[in-house]
């Protein structure tokens, strides 16, 4: 059996965004390429409300997905059409812009916003899609327990076990996988000819043959062992260190478009997001009276 190499280690740097949030960005621009179709990761980690409570204030989406996820905290959203509400502990958003929406998302002062938010690139096909919003609570997550490991799977599937999330326009694999102290975890639940990488949000982790180590908001990209495009399953190893780990994996099929970004909105073209802006300008942006529920 061939294994996932962890070939970089992506740290991003600290940033400030929206009103004034402190965030890790750890995947942006410099990063689409080799870990498409995730676009951006930015990591949330705060016991001082005065990092995030001006929060996101009102901004548009297009072409993408923004998929939410808390650990710790509150965050209360709305969007342009009327909609509201708030994710919590252990609770996930999952938004597909599509052809737009204009949303707000606003941390609330807790002991600690423990999470991080991802983009997740739209194919060309499906840019212009309907919004959806998918709110997931803690109780839709489903969750394995292991000897050694918890997993909760918030999209895809792990062991037979199905995620909240199916994937309309593309399916992701997104497990978080909390790993008790010196145990090791084993996984070769995603083929090779998708992107897999792992998003440390607590404690240390070891990674594949050389057990390089990693630090906390870092991503380890895994490539696969086998030959690009097979259908093989590569095993996946990791070790948590002393204080055990918690981490976040994702994968899903690079869509090997391109890539025009723009600040909250990602198209193919210039073209298009000359489009989109200006569609912005002339009140013209929202194509569809009310985001789905799915």
């Amino acid at each position: 059996m061939s294994r996932r190499k962890c070939t970089q280690i992506v740290r991003g740097q600290n940033a400030i965004d929206g009103a004034g949030v402190r965030l890790r960005r750890v995947l942006g621009l410099n990063t689409v390429k080799d870990f498409d179709p995730f676009l951006m990761l930015d990591g949330f980690d705060s016991t001082n409300p005065k990092d995030y409570i001006r929060g996101f204030p009102w901004h548009p989406h297009r072409g993408i997905e923004t998929v939410t996820y808390l650990l710790r905290g509150e965050i209360e959203h709305g969007d342009s059409l009327g909609n509201s509400g708030f994710i919590r502990d252990l609770q996930c958003q999952w938004m597909t812009a599509g052809s737009g929406i204009v949303h707000q998302e606003m941390p609330k002062a807790s002991e600690r916003l423990l999470g991080c938010q991802l983009w997740v690139n739209l194919p060309k096909k499906d840019k212009m899609t309907q919004p959806a919003y998918r709110d997931i609570k803690q109780q839709d997550v489903s969750m394995v327990q292991e000897k050694n490991a918890t997993v909760r799977v918030l999209s895809g599937n792990y062991h037979d076990h199905h995620g909240a999330v199916k994937g309309e326009h593309i399916k992701v694999q997104y497990l978080d996988v909390a790993l008790k102290p010196d145990t090791d975890w084993h996984y070769q639940e995603t083929s090779n000819d998708q992107t897999l990488f792992l998003y440390l949000i607590e404690g240390t982790l070891a990674v594949d043959d050389a057990l390089a180590d990693f630090e906390e908001k870092a991503c380890a990209f895994l490539m696969a062992g086998s030959s690009s495009g097979s259908s093989d399953y590569d095993e996946v190893l990791v070790r948590a260190g002393a204080e055990g780990a918690r981490f976040f994996l994702m994968a899903a099929k690079p869509l090997k478009e391109p890539v025009a970004w723009g600040g909250p909105i990602v198209m193919n073209t210039k073209e298009e997001l000359d489009e989109a802006f200006r569609e912005l300008d002339n009140n013209t942006f929202i194509k569809h009276d009310k985001p789905q529920e799915l």
